[in-house]
């Protein structure tokens, strides 16, 4: 078995916990996103409060001299930001399809859907069946093994100057001066800087905001429309084809970056959490997204999960 493999493996018991999810109509919270110097928070609305462990900073990866032991801990490290980030996305995603099949909208919805439509760049008559659908979707999850693939890819384990210094794990730019750090290798006249965020899980939520809004990434976006549209488990493996954009190295980016889920088995993650989102429990999901400790979303620990699926 390769050492990449047996990381995973190491990570199996850890990541089979269960999230649930129904109707739920939001409450307003903000999620704070710091960046550098400036204040670019964006109020996530309808979201409940997030979680004390959602601010911790990033462990020192770089103190594992077992390639298989960094692996393991860097995956158990990101994979519930991952779980949290996309459970928060799950239940807006809700609250859109409620709204969709409401005959008549308060102000209070028209302006959650204006806002949204603002967020995630969709430009469409306010109420429409083209902003529904355009907002439906934009506003969606991104495979685990995508991200903790890329994250791996780009901050080299969580070891990269911008990771350790900045909680950037994706490479993610800014382009206002002292947004973030400055690239040593910067060219001449370039005046982009690579964004900083407070922790970790803000680098995750910026991230797939990133890839659910920029035109860059519609090809992935059209990938995961049609996976929905035929029921299809989404994978990562599969829309990674749509970061063609991502790096100046187009097809051998995204060729790296399915190597990295295959050698690492990262599909596992995408299976079980497909799975579990499957098999949705009703007021399960907002609890989840407020889970008191990261250690809450591991197997057999969590709260949520007193009603495993049949074998």
């Amino acid at each position: 078995m390769s050492a990449g493999k047996r990381a995973v493996m190491l990570m199996v018991p850890l990541i089979a916990f269960a999230i649930g999810g129904g109707f739920y109509t939001p409450q307003a919270s903000v999620d704070q996103r710091s960046s550098g110097n400036s204040d670019t928070g964006t109020a996530l609305a309808s979201l409940p409060p997030l979680p004390s462990w959602a601010n911790d900073a990033l462990p020192d990866f770089s103190r594992f001299q077992d390639t298989t032991e960094k692996k393991a801990a860097f995956f158990s490290f990101l994979y519930p930001r991952i779980v949290l980030a996309n459970s928060r996305i799950l239940i807006e995603r809700d609250y859109l399809k409620g709204l969709a099949d409401k005959d008549t909208l308060t102000s209070q919805e028209h302006s959650w859907l204006t806002w949204q439509s603002e967020r995630l760049r969709v430009d469409a008559e306010p109420g429409s069946d083209q902003q529904f659908a355009l907002l439906s979707k934009r506003l969606d999850v991104v495979p685990p093994s995508l991200i903790l693939a890329q994250a791996a890819n780009e901050s080299a384990w969580g070891t990269s100057r911008f990771a350790t210094e900045g909680n950037n794990l994706f490479g993610q730019w800014c382009f206002s001066a002292g947004c973030g750090l400055v690239p040593q290798s910067r060219k001449d006249g370039a005046s982009h800087e690579v964004e900083t965020f407070s922790s970790p899980y803000l680098s995750v939520e910026a991230y797939i905001e990133n890839l659910n809004r920029h035109p860059t990434y519609q090809l992935l976006r059209d990938i995961r429309l049609q996976d929905r549209r035929n029921n299809t488990p989404l994978s990562g493996l599969e829309l990674a084809q749509g970061l063609l954009g991502y790096s100046e190295r187009g097809e051998d980016y995204i060729k790296e970056i399915r190597a990295m889920i295959h050698y690492n088995n990262l599909e596992f993650y995408d299976d079980d959490f497909s799975n579990v989102v499957r098999n949705l429990k009703p007021g399960s999901l907002e609890q989840l997204a407020s889970t008191e400790t990261e250690t809450g979303l591991l197997p057999r620990q969590s709260s949520l999960n007193t009603n495993p699926a049949e074998g």
